[in-house]
Order: C-alpha cells, then sequence, then structure tokens
C-alpha cells in the first residue's frame, strides 16, 4: 500500500453503510485516509465503541452532522500518527481517546485535539475506547445540565447500557444514591453490584411505584430518560418537588401526553440535549472539565470501564445484532 512522507498509508480499511437498513447494511471497505484539518490530529485506531446513535444512523434515522464523516462511529482509542501545527498540546506517539463527529468505525480517523483525552490510569487501550460517547452525554446531562448534587437521589432508566453503567458510577461516586432500571433480575444485581442502591426489573415491577416506597414518599431529585413515550408521566410524578428529568434519547416514542399541573406546582424542569451536533469548542470544554474533574476517579478506583465483549473489526454486524438483542451489559467494542 501506498504510502506518504510520514509512512502513513494512503488507503484505509472502514465500515461504511452500504444502504439504511439492518445489521447487513454494514460494508467493509476501502476509503482514503482524511486529511488534517486545522487544529486536528490523525488516530490509528486500536479501538472504538458501539453506540445506539451508530444503529440510528445505519438505519437511515440519524444522518451525520454536515462535514461529518459519513462512516458511523463516535467514540476510538489509539495512537496518535499525525498533528496539524496547531493541535499544540499532543506529539506523535500519544495514546488517546477520542469522541469524534463521526468515523470512528475504520482504521484512522481524523478529529480536533480538544477532544482528545490521555488514556486514565488503570484503563487498558482497549478499554478506552468505552468511554468517551458515555462520558461526554452523562456529564453534560445529569451534572450540567440537570445539576445533580451530592447527597441528592437520581433514577438512571437502562442501567445495563453503556450510558447506565456510567451514570451508576459517577453518580455514586459524587455521592449519590442512584436508582436503575433493566431488563432482567440479572441485570438488576450487576447495577446494585456497580453501586445502584435499588434496581427495578420493569418487566416486573412498576418504577414509580417502588420510587415513591423506597424514598418514603419523596421521590428523586433527577431522573436520567433514555425511552421517553409513556415513561414520561410516570417519571415526573417520581420526582421531587424542584426535581430535573433529562432525556437524551426516546426509544419508547417520541411523543407524550402530560399533565403539566405537577410541573407548575412542584417546580419541576425538563430538558434535554444530543451531544454530536455540538461545536468543536462546547466539546472541548466537556473534555476539560471530565479530564478535570472525573479521570482522576478511575486511578482512585472509584469508577471503572464495563465491557460486555469485543468483537474483530470485521464483526460489526455481529456487534450491531447484539446491541439491538439488548443481551448485553455495558458497553461493546469493536478491536482493530
Amino acid at each position: 500500500m501506498e504510502n506518504d512522507m510520514k509512512g502513513i498509508p494512503r488507503k484505509m480499511s472502514a465500515i461504511q453503510i452500504s444502504n439504511p437498513g439492518g445489521p447487513e447494511a454494514l460494508e467493509k471497505v476501502e476509503r482514503e485516509i482524511p486529511r488534517l484539518q486545522e487544529n486536528e490530529v490523525l488516530i490509528k485506531i486500536s479501538a472504538c465503541g458501539i453506540n445506539r446513535p451508530d444503529l440510528m444512523q445505519r438505519s437511515g434515522l440519524y444522518p451525520p452532522p454536515p462535514g461529518a464523516s459519513d462512516i458511523p462511529g463516535l467514540e476510538v482509542s489509539g495512537q496518535i500518527v499525525d498533528v496539524h501545527p496547531t493541535a499544540n498540546r499532543w506529539v506523535i506517539g500519544d495514546e488517546v481517546c477520542a469522541l469524534v463527529n463521526g468515523g470512528g468505525y475504520a482504521e484512522y480517523v481524523s478529529v480536533p485535539g480538544t477532544q482528545c483525552l490521555p488514556i486514565p490510569d488503570g484503563v487498558s487501550l482497549l478499554e478506552a475506547a468505552s468511554l468517551p460517547e458515555t462520558y461526554f452525554t452523562v456529564w453534560v446531562n445529569v451534572f450540567d445540565r440537570a445539576k445533580l448534587q451530592s447527597g441528592e437521589r437520581i433514577l438512571v432508566q437502562g442501567g445495563g447500557s453503556g450510558i447506565g453503567v456510567t451514570a451508576i458510577q459517577l453518580a455514586k461516586s459524587m455521592g449519590c444514591e442512584v436508582y436503575v432500571t433493566a431488563g432482567t433480575d440479572e441485570k438488576c444485581k450487576k447495577c446494585e453490584d456497580l453501586g445502584a442502591k435499588r434496581a427495578i426489573n420493569y418487566k416486573t415491577e412498576n418504577f414509580c411505584e417502588v420510587i415513591i416506597e423506597e424514598t418514603k414518599g419523596s421521590g428523586v431529585n433527577v431522573v436520567l430518560d433514555m425511552v421517553g413515550g409513556s415513561y414520561i408521566q410516570d417519571e415526573i410524578k417520581c420526582l421531587a418537588d424542584d426535581g430535573r428529568l433529562a432525556i437524551i434519547a426516546f426509544l419508547g416514542g417520541a411523543k407524550s401526553e402530560i399533565n403539566f399541573t405537577d410541573i407548575l406546582t412542584r417546580r419541576i424542569s425538563i430538558t434535554g440535549s444530543t451531544l454530536r451536533p455540538r461545536s468543536t469548542i462546547v466539546k472541548g470544554l466537556i473534555a476539560k472539565n471530565l479530564e478535570k474533574k472525573v479521570w482522576p476517579l478511575f486511578s482512585k478506583g472509584l469508577i471503572r470501564p464495563v465491557i460486555d465483549c469485543l468483537f474483530p473489526f470485521d464483526k460489526a454486524s455481529t456487534a450491531h445484532e447484539l446491541m439491538e438483542s439488548g443481551d448485553h451489559f455495558g458497553k461493546i467494542i469493536l478491536t482493530l
């Protein structure tokens, strides 16, 4: 394969979406290696994380923002092999994990240097690929927007997901009382082992009733919701006065019928956000907060990556099938 003057190949293997559809729509192809723009670094990828937005993009429901690669993949880990002169923090040879705007299912990806983070102490290079998307998302929605404080209570929907295992550990490490929902007793047990005070099997229990009982009627201060739909009214019911509902997805539907009486009389706040369209400046600020406030928690043993399984790069379709089945706990990783 032809190389440039720095020894970097001009072509790379990548996984593209042939046409919107099921996991079979993912196909291995050869692509040009990205050229660096101002403030960017080039990463030779060791591993990339699988996230639900990847599945939505594959299905044609979540197109990449303008200027982003059409190749799926939002988080990677690897070694920096080229640096634009304006990306002055990093040098060739640095090992990093990074939140990318797309292009993670490939051998190489270009990314703004401000969206890169050093590998946390005690975390392997492969494990680090599981961190950026979920930690960026949880930090922004739980701590920046919903303003969860030490001593408060939080309910996390989907405790066995990548977002869920991250939220459990972060909230617990910040001195909060954590409640979660999950779809099996086995997942509930694993959530409690991670630090949840009570995990609720949503298939056999009503989460709102359990929360009211567990908190003696006080409710939780924050709900992190990725379900939407019919869940929202019950989430409002189990919020404490001045409670905050943070919506990050709507797997159960984008519409809901809400009684606004509770919102008015109990001063409930509803917020939500998506990460991918945010600006490079905003993502860089989030990265700084994570490095300062969260990354030290890894070395202290207060948080850790939770990996369900690793798949080789050419098994991306199988990895998507597993995520769609819901049989995983924690993150699914592709390795190169």
